[in-house]
C-alpha cells in the first residue's frame, strides 16, 4: 500500500469513524455538542472533513464515499432537529439544534 493511499484512508476513515460514533448515541433525538469551541467529537466537524474530502478525491473513490454517507446522512436528518434560530447560510448539516438551547 502506498503512502498516499494510507493518507486517504486514514482521513475518511477517522472523519467516518467520529460521524458514525455521533449517530451511534442512545436516544431518538440527537443534539450536536456545543460549537464554542473545536471538539474532535463535533459530528459537524468530522461531515465538514468529509465533504472536503468528496471535492479531493478520484472519481470512483468519491462515489464510493458517497454511498457511504448517503444512509449516514438519513440517519443525521431523522434524528436531528433543524435549528429555526440559525440565520446564516451553512451546511445542511451545520443547521441541526446544538446542546444547550
Amino acid at each position: 500500500m502506498t503512502a498516499r493511499r494510507m493518507y486517504w484512508e486514514a482521513r475518511v476513515g477517522w472523519a467516518l469513524k467520529r460521524y458514525r460514533r455521533f449517530l451511534r448515541r442512545p436516544g431518538r433525538w440527537l443534539y450536536l455538542p456545543r460549537a464554542d469551541l473545536y471538539s474532535p467529537h463535533d459530528p459537524a466537524d468530522a461531515r465538514d472533513e468529509l465533504e472536503l474530502l468528496l471535492s479531493e478525491l478520484p472519481p470512483r473513490t468519491r462515489a464510493e464515499l458517497r454511498r457511504i454517507l448517503v444512509p449516514l446522512d438519513e440517519e443525521f436528518r431523522r434524528r436531528t432537529l433543524r435549528d429555526p434560530a440559525l440565520e446564516r447560510p451553512a451546511a445542511w448539516w451545520r443547521q441541526r439544534l446544538r446542546d444547550g438551547y
